[in-house]
């Protein structure tokens, strides 16, 4: 039962890995965005299923990424992380690979009944907030960029103006909700 007047709302924050709940406690909703394609998503389904009460949800969701968009802005930005980076798509330590789909691990796991919600999203970016993203990606960390992080900052701010509406990209975007429990 959700939590009503007077009662509390506890937000626990851990690693997938260590977490650990107080004991006989099981969630309601276990929440689960973007980092999920880092973890041992097979492994944190099962773990779920010790810590998800009965008919109860694992959602995991996320928008789509600059590499799945074809605005002509994202284009830009593809364009200048493969000038500083080379054409390969970087990720973590190494290249990109595209992991299997969320749906394959939900299948074989505890929670294969899932359906999907789409959600259209409107965003409007600044110039340096595109630039502040890509930082926190692990496609375009700064350490990356070693001597070159000046130059690759400038860059987006030469080339990504003529792409604005006003002082601002406008990011047509989804968000993508898969809505998991047991069968």
């Amino acid at each position: 039962m959700p939590p009503g007047p007077g009662q509390r709302l506890k937000f626990l924050e851990w690693s997938a890995e260590e977490f650990r709940p107080p004991e006989g406690w099981r969630a309601d909703l276990v929440t689960i965005c973007r980092t999920f394609h880092w973890l041992d998503r097979p492994a944190v389904l099962a773990r779920l299923d010790e810590y998800v009460a009965a008919d109860r949800l694992v959602a995991i969701f996320g928008d789509n990424s600059i590499w799945a968009a074809n605005a002509p802005w994202k284009s830009e930005i593809k364009a200048v992380l493969a000038d500083f980076l080379g054409e390969q798509r970087r990720a973590g330590d190494g290249t990109y690979e595209r992991p299997r789909p969320y749906t394959d691990d939900l299948e074989g796991s505890p929670f294969s009944s899932w359906s999907q919600v789409t959600v259209p999203v409107r965003r409007e970016r600044t110039l340096e907030s595109v630039i502040g993203y890509l930082h926190s990606t692990s496609f375009a960390a700064p350490r990356l960029f070693g001597d070159r992080m000046e130059a690759f900052d400038q860059a987006p701010r030469e080339r990504l103006p003529a792409h604005m509406r006003g002082d601002v990209f406008v990011d047509e975007n989804e968000f993508n909700i898969l809505l998991a429990k047991r069968p």
